[in-house]
């Protein structure tokens, strides 16, 4: 259904005056992965329309400084939405990384990583809201009045939970905590405190978004029925596929086999060179036979500005040997002009940082504020 048709989320009078419309159907269900695709190149074309009537949730996790993954995957996406006129805010999820680990290392200084990487790949503060989970009280507070709207059989069926229930049978130790077990539902809380209505994922993350359209589904039947409260947001399905380290294995700090967008020219040269591909000498690409040679033919394409076929026929007989040094080459000349971005942000200290996110912090916690004061009037706790 084209955004224009749609008319003005209805809110009480406290909500932010601008709240972008739903672009969503309330009550629709589970969506196929292939007709979230077939609705994203919809969505697509009417963010270029009317970006204005969109407003982003996405964010990541503060484990370590970001990688190529990262941007290929995600940063780079955000970019364009931003620079799109989409309204993009950015959640630097501390509270996240407690779910599964008991040390969480030196958090300020991470996240200041994570910062510097955000703002040096081209997300502007003065137009994204970049904030952190711990710094917005009402944000997880609206937690407890979610976890009401679904049930323990739910969450275990989210694949997420699944799977680290089976980890932690595996390992023994320490089992499942809590806040990973309601993790689908922080998330929840983390797009609707906005009133997000378009969330950048992977196919393999719409189980996590369902949980979010069905938080704002029932919240609105039980408690705004005449005037619906929270949009049910969009799958906005990522436009790269998964991008591989260096063994082959999906890009991640944690298996030792990312390039970190902070790396040198140097370390650049070296990732590559260690990277897997295969003994065809002719390169070709085929991602389901030949992933690695695949993947690198994903990087090389986007840093170039072609596609992963021409740069294929481009490279041809002259093997995988040569398919390195073409992508090695495209990776440092692209990313050189993020890097020296970063270096001088770096230089000029932490107080830059500090303010951006200090400004971010200041918007989210307005806007939940005023969700959460919304959220006590529909439900009759205001004493």
């Amino acid at each position: 259904m084209p955004v224009s048709t749609m008319p003005e989320a209805t809110m009480p009078t406290s909500a932010t005056p601008h709240e972008p419309s739903s672009p969503t159907t309330p009550g629709s269900t589970t969506r196929s992965a292939a007709a979230a695709r077939e609705r994203t190149a919809v969505l697509e074309s009417q963010i270029v329309q009317r970006p204005g009537d969109y407003r982003v949730l996405t964010g990541d996790r503060p484990t370590g400084a970001l990688h190529l993954g990262h941007l290929l995957g995600t940063v780079a996406n955000r970019v364009r939405l931003q620079d799109l006129g989409v309204e993009v805010f950015l959640i630097v999820a501390d509270y996240q990384v407690i779910t599964d680990r008991d040390d969480a290392g030196d958090l300020p200084a991470t996240v200041r990583e994570v910062l510097l990487d955000y703002l040096a790949a081209g997300l502007d503060p003065e137009r994204s809201t970049v904030f952190t989970h711990s710094a917005v009280p009402a944000l997880n507070q609206l937690l407890l009045p979610f976890l009401s709207l679904v049930t323990v059989a739910e969450l275990e069926r989210n694949p997420t939970v699944k799977a680290e229930a089976a980890a932690a049978a595996e390992r023994g130790g320490r089992g499942m905590s809590g806040l990973l077990f309601t993790y689908p539902v922080h998330q929840a809380a983390d797009i609707l405190f906005c009133h997000g209505n378009l969330v950048p994922v992977g196919v393999d993350q719409l189980p996590h978004l369902e949980i979010t359209r069905t938080v704002a589904r029932r919240f609105n039947q039980r408690y705004a029925a005449a005037q619906p409260y929270f949009p049910e947001p969009d799958a906005l399905i990522a436009p790269s596929t998964t991008i591989l380290g260096a063994d082959g294995r999906r890009m991640s700090k944690s298996r030792g086999n990312a390039l970190e967008l902070r790396a040198s020219d140097d370390e650049t040269v070296a990732y590559f060179k260690r990277a897997r591909t295969d003994s065809d000498r002719a390169i070709t690409y085929e991602p389901e036979r030949r992933p690695e040679i695949a993947n690198l033919l994903q990087i090389g394409a986007y840093f170039t500005g072609t596609t992963p076929q021409a740069l294929a026929d481009e490279v041809g007989s002259a093997g995988a040997g040569r398919l390195k040094a073409v992508v090695t080459e495209a990776v440092v000349e692209g990313l050189r002009p993020l890097r020296a971005r970063r270096a001088e942000l770096a230089s000029a200290g932490p107080r830059h940082l500090a303010e951006a996110l200090a400004r971010g912090n200041a918007r989210a916690n307005a806007i939940a504020d005023r969700t959460l004061d919304d959220v006590r009037d529909l439900m009759g706790m205001r004493y």
